[in-house]
């Protein structure tokens, strides 16, 4: 078996809501062999991995898979199940799955795996088909490396615990999120303007200054003594003698500490000797050049998480302790409690494994123990003088027990640092008591603060510390712009750019995605095809957009899938025959499939076209109660008719005028001609793209007179909409050049050239070679019944012999009918361009299809005409500036 394509499917696609792993595999060998087949295969499959029991598969219950293999299920499908459950085996858990055959090419299945993190379903995925190969081949295969390998994998890439809380509550809210890097802990919630970042719990509001401040012990204790909150005295030292001399000076017990260490690192409290603070310097020494010396503050250590103005929780932090039983060795009671499944190294687990170092060592001296002293039964061991869950401690839930004094302290100190999010330690006796009344104090305050201990205490109610910092910083907002995502067969950049130009002009900072490239606030940044994931992320993820439009094409859904979880307004322009016999793709059912994936992302409204069958069709396969809105050039379509009567809101054309329907009132928008990009009205499908564009800014809730003046002053020209019904006087001749490629565009641009010609109409016509043979031959038929004369030339071949795909368009025209002096073939553009010119009279109009840029045109003018390519060229120059 093999790996004939594999791509990640990173948001909604064709399959599932979710992201998920498209791999297509060819059997080879083991096309048509079930696991029935095969002796022996089913137990030795189960013996590797028993968990699969579990999997419930089509007949609906535990077992339902197990059951499939003893009837005899193929092997696809069985690599599917594999790398789900090699995925719930490392802590990835991901239950969705599908394989189906790859119509036309036996022995070739496409598999469908659902997945939380990318580069551990690539890697299960590899796994499982090493598995499955080896035991249908009869081979010993032994997992346990590999899978070891594989949740190392997982750990490598996991998001830490308090991070993951946080996003857990942001996906509650609906507040979308991506994450920055492939494996940092560095996070962007929600899009464009409204975006805030988030680092482990740190948010994009904590400035600079502020961690910076929280990071030096001195410079918080001085801040916070200034705000009148209670600090325990001391002094920063550099020396083992200045620091002997600071603790002589308290004249009771000292806490040594690195000035600017977090996590515990290198703390040692209750030192009482000079020794012991020389012991304690050298072990502080190793974290900071600089160390604080400061009084010993007796009683309890307390964590009170602070997020926005208000206190969010606050935990008891116990040291971390063994309890001896008079048989086993510290070492060994440790060992013991290292094994609770709660406990794992570093953050990744709710508590953190107990490390028997040095720092251990010295606190079991202290209580007069080694690590192979054997404590007497029920004695309390404690292996560290602080209590951060960092180095093993627990902690204990007292939310309810602070009194209100104590809760405006904390978020005083948390100000006055200028810190949104804040851990505040602080040492008491009791913590259900004031501070002043019993000698406590604060002792830290930390700008990116741990909240294990407070969403999985080991004792006491359990917070949502992660809830409490997304309110911080959303309150009861999602942090979604406006998002328009526009698809169809034709018109998707117009009415991208035509919308946003609307959007624009109403005060929005507008991002919008085309064919054509990427536009920020109207200003092209990038170049190029831009209507997928990577293109539509860019804009979702600058902080200058307020609204964004994004074109999403049938080839960005395909491989990457959505970059958005959902949509406000979706708008479904057209279906039509274009790129099929591509992935998978061989129908205009399955083509429209394919854009429903757009239409079924609308949370808010999904603008359809009445005229289009297939359009129409998903009205009914929509999210529950999402918005139709229709739109129609034809106002006695039956089915906008009974949208209309039903109180449905719409747009259409009437007497030339664009008419919208909100619920029974209905108003005339604008005339159709005065609409610069529908050529006086004769443009009949920048009309409808007009009508599309109104519908759906309606449902954005923009006024009729913002949706009127935004359509009144877009024009489609090589500036605003290149290669989109530009237009260029040549000696007299109207040149309309065009990204046309496929039938119904063609007929379209017929239509609209009839309109505005004074004469004949020509077509310098051309079709990417990568379609069918076919489609090559309906373009063909098609330009030739709407064209007076064409010419046929080839661009962008494909594989494609030289000279094929111009026979194909060929052979479609004159199966039309059409003479054969009437159509010519070029293979270059510009030569085609030139001697379709030498075709035309005053008053005629030429359609040029380029499917690359205006230059083209004026490079082919540059010698035959070099006054009109020089006029066109300082127009594109102006255009372009």
């Amino acid at each position: 078996m093999k790996i004939v394509e594999q791509r990640l499917l990173r948001g909604p696609n064709l399959y599932a809501a979710r992201p998920c792993l498209l791999t297509v595999i060819d059997l080879e060998d083991l096309y048509q062999v079930s696991s029935r087949d095969i002796e022996g295969f089913t137990a030795r499959l189960l013996t590797a991995i028993p968990s699969l029991m579990s999997h419930r598969c089509s007949p609906g219950h535990f077992g339902g898979f197990v059951e499939r293999l003893k009837d005899g299920t193929y092997m696809g499908h069985i690599i599917e199940h594999v790398t789900l459950e090699l995925q719930c085996l490392v802590g990835t858990p991901s239950g969705f799955g599908r394989t189906r055959r790859v119509r036309g090419e036996p022995g070739r299945f496409r598999v469908v795996c659902a997945f939380k993190d990318e580069h551990v379903v690539t890697e299960a995925f590899d796994l499982a088909l090493e598995l499955v190969e080896a035991l249908a081949h009869g081979r010993d295969y032994d997992l346990a490396e590999p899978l070891a390998a594989l949740r190392r994998t997982a750990e490598r890439h996991a998001v830490g615990t308090s991070t993951a809380a946080v996003l857990k509550a942001a996906r509650r809210r609906r507040i979308p999120y991506f994450r920055v890097t492939e494996t940092g802990n560095l996070f962007q919630l929600g899009w464009g303007s409204r975006q805030k970042r988030l680092q482990a719990t740190m948010t994009g509001d904590a400035s600079n200054i502020a961690c910076r401040i929280a990071s030096d012990k001195g410079l918080t204790k001085a801040l916070l003594k200034e705000a009148g909150v209670l600090v325990p005295d001391g002094t920063v030292v550099t020396t083992v003698e200045e620091a002997q001399r600071a603790a002589r000076r308290l004249r009771g017990p000292a806490t040594v500490k690195p000035l600017d260490a977090n996590q515990g690192k290198g703390v040692t409290t209750r030192c009482t000797t000079p020794e012991e603070v020389a012991e304690a310097f050298e072990g502080a020494r190793r974290h900071s050049r600089n160390i604080i010396v400061e009084r010993f503050i007796e009683g309890q250590d307390y964590r009170v998480l602070v997020a926005g103005n208000k206190v969010a929780a606050a935990s008891l932090r116990r040291p971390p302790t063994v309890i001896g039983d008079g048989h086993r060795t510290v070492r060994e009671l440790v060992n013991v409690e290292n094994q609770n499944p709660a406990r794992g190294k570093g953050h990744a687990n709710i508590m953190t494994q107990i490390a028997l170092d040095e720092h251990a060592a010295t606190q079991l001296r202290k209580q007069g123990y080694t690590f192979d002293s054997v404590p007497s039964v029920g004695v309390p061991v404690t292996l560290r003088s602080n209590a951060n869950l960092s180095t093993g401690g627990t902690a204990e839930d007292v939310t309810d027990l602070l009194p209100e004094e104590t809760r405006d302290t904390c978020v005083r100190a948390a100000r006055k640092i200028g810190l949104d999010v804040a851990g505040i330690d602080l040492v008491c006796r009791d913590i259900s008591q004031p501070l002043e009344n019993q000698m406590g104090a604060i002792i830290e305050v930390n700008a990116a603060p741990g909240i294990r201990m407070h969403q999985y205490p080991a004792s006491g109610m359990p917070r949502d510390a992660g809830d409490a910092i997304v309110d911080a910083m959303y309150g009861d907002r999602d942090g979604r712009i406006p998002v328009i995502a526009i698809t169809g067969t034709n018109g998707k950049t117009t009415t991208a750019l035509m919308t946003g130009h609307c959007v624009r002009l109403a005060g929005f900072r507008t991002g919008v995605t085309t064919t054509e490239g990427i536009y920020l606030d109207g200003k092209r940044i990038v170049k190029g095809d831009c209507s997928g994931y990577w293109s539509a992320r860019t804009v979702l993820t600058s902080p200058d957009v307020d609204f964004a439009v994004l074109e999403t094409a049938r080839g960005g859904i395909l491989k990457r899938g959505l970059a958005f979880d959902r949509c406000d307004v979706a708008v479904m322009l057209n279906i039509s025959a274009d790129h099929l016999g591509m992935e998978g793709v061989n129908t205009v059912e399955d083509l429209a499939r394919v854009k429903g994936v757009v239409a079924r992302s609308a949370a808010r409204c999904v603008v359809l076209n009445a005229e289009d069958r297939h359009c129409v069709r998903m009205a009914g396969r929509l999210r529950e109660n999402v918005e139709v809105l229709y739109f129609a050039l034809d106002p006695d379509n039956p089915v906008l008719l009974r949208h209309l009567d039903n109180g449905g809101r719409a747009a259409y054309l009437q007497d030339g005028m664009l008419v919208l329907a909100d619920g029974n009132r209905h108003f005339a928008l604008l005339p159709a001609a005065g609409m610069p990009s529908t050529l006086g009205g004769h443009a009949r499908y920048n009309i409808a793209n007009g009508l599309a564009a109104a519908a759906a800014l309606m449902a954005s809730g923009f006024t009729s007179d913002e949706i009127a003046a935004g359509l009144s002053t877009f024009v489609s020209d090589g500036r605003s909409n290149p290669l989109r019904t530009n237009v260029f006087d040549v000696q007299g001749v109207t040149v309309v050049v065009d990204y046309a490629h496929n039938p119904a565009a063609y007929a379209a641009l017929g239509q609209m050239a009839r309109g505005i010609s004074a004469g004949r109409v020509i077509g310098v016509i051309t079709t990417p070679g990568d379609r069918r043979d076919v489609d090559l031959q309906a373009v063909g038929h098609t330009c030739a019944l709407g064209f007076d004369e064409i010419v046929v030339y080839e661009s962008q071949n494909r594989g494609r012999l030289e000279g094929a795909a111009a026979q194909l368009m060929l052979d479609g025209a004159i199966a039309s009918g059409a003479q054969r002096d009437l159509v010519h073939v070029r293979l270059n553009g510009r030569e085609a361009l030139r001697h379709g010119l030498t075709l035309c009279a005053p008053g005629d109009v030429l359609i040029f299809a380029c499917g690359s840029s205006l230059n083209e045109v004026v490079e082919a003018l540059r010698e035959s005409d070099p006054v009109s390519a020089q006029r066109i060229a300082e127009q594109v120059a102006l255009q372009a500036a």
